[in-house]
């Protein structure tokens, strides 16, 4: 069941428009300043970050996508070759497949194709109080050589499915457990419906090393689950639900104010490098987009690599036209200003 739950999910999201209905990221209403005297090379632009102590050629993720099927191992592939040859990171789909059914764990194993890479192991916060233990999260790490564990806050995708994990007491707890138990850092990271600042400062207070924020206005996954409904009644309930969330921009200024020192991923919607330029410069030290990867990956191991190029070409070109000729200096210097301007807005309103 879970395999076939894999495989129609991969489907859904390669030919069914699962974006949410008007429901928007927030980053179109950013503008940056732009530079007409930049005074530095476009050459002199170096896009290298480090994250959770590995060096990135671009400060980019691409978000946890697949795995689990004969497809996703395909696809998991070509992604791995991309993101090596592109020096990106990696997030693998949940490997709670692979812990319940062995024969699955060739799906994920793509660590000889990417050997350089920040790669994340995943798996869900829900299953971590039942079957999913800190054990098996050791084991998934090891099975996959990651470098770092993804565990994913998804619940409202678990209550729109027929039989999904709607116990979500003690989730924290567990998830508290997993951080002292594991010998790797932990991300919490919801699915595409945002964490708040409330939340993201109990997941800090419970010792997860990084919060990807997945905000709103991407890949809804209520619209996911519509598409696989077996009942006109959950089909009518995951409708409702097509619009909810914090939107991606949003989720991001207000955990990165409530905890300016954390390591914070944004994803959610993005699809550019002008997407990437706009959540470094609003306080993201990554930026993880799926969709596109997914296209790119379903095709060849090369269009991988050859989007993450245009994503960094448009960063570097940005960041020419801000002025800035690194990262850190994007993320301090650059000016980002809400457009229509914020006062306008509210004038509008009244």
């Amino acid at each position: 069941m879970l395999e076939r739950r894999k495989s129609e999910h991969l489907r859904i999201n390669l030919e069914e428009d699962v974006s949410f209905p008007s429901l928007r990221t927030g980053l179109e209403r950013y503008r940056f300043d732009h530079n007409a005297l930049p005074e530095i090379s476009l050459e002199q632009v170096d896009t290298a970050t480090t994250f959770l102590g590995k060096q990135l050629l671009l400060p980019l993720l691409i978000s946890s996508i697949t795995g689990g099927t004969a497809e996703a191992q395909r696809i998991n592939l070509h992604l791995a070759e991309g993101a090596q040859a592109a020096g990106i990171a990696m997030g693998l789909g949940s490997l709670r497949a692979a812990l319940e059914a062995p024969h699955l764990a060739d799906t994920f194993r793509i660590r000889s194709l990417a050997p350089d890479i920040l790669l994340f192991a995943n798996l869900g916060a829900a299953q971590l109080k039942t079957d999913v233990g800190p054990d098996a999260c050791q084991r998934a790490v090891e099975l996959t050589q990651a470098d770092a564990l993804i565990v994913h806050l998804n619940p409202l995708q678990e209550a729109l499915q027929a039989k999904g994990d709607t116990d979500w007491r003690g989730v924290l707890g567990s998830i508290e457990r997993v951080c002292q138990r594991l010998d790797v850092p932990v991300v919490a990271k919801e699915v595409g419906w945002g964490v708040s600042a409330s939340v993201a400062r109990r997941l800090a207070d419970a010792g997860v090393s990084a919060i990807d924020v997945a905000g709103s206005g991407g890949t809804s996954w209520s619209q996911v689950e519509m598409h696989r409904a077996p009942s006109d009644h959950l089909r009518r309930l995951s409708v409702q639900f097509a619009d909810w969330g914090i939107p991606t921009a949003e989720s991001l200024t207000e955990v990165r104010a409530a905890l300016p020192e954390l390591p914070l991923i944004a994803s959610g919607g993005l699809r550019s490098g002008m997407d990437l330029a706009k959540v470094l410069a609003l306080g993201a030290d990554l930026g993880g987009i799926a969709g596109p990867f997914l296209q790119a990956a379903n095709d060849s191991a090369d269009a991988v690599a050859d989007l993450a190029k245009e994503i960094r070409d448009v960063l570097r070109t940005a960041m020419f036209c801000l002025g800035v000729s690194d990262i850190g200096d994007l993320k301090e210097e650059a000016v980002l200003r809400p457009f229509p301007p914020l006062d306008q807005r509210q004038g509008a309103q009244s």
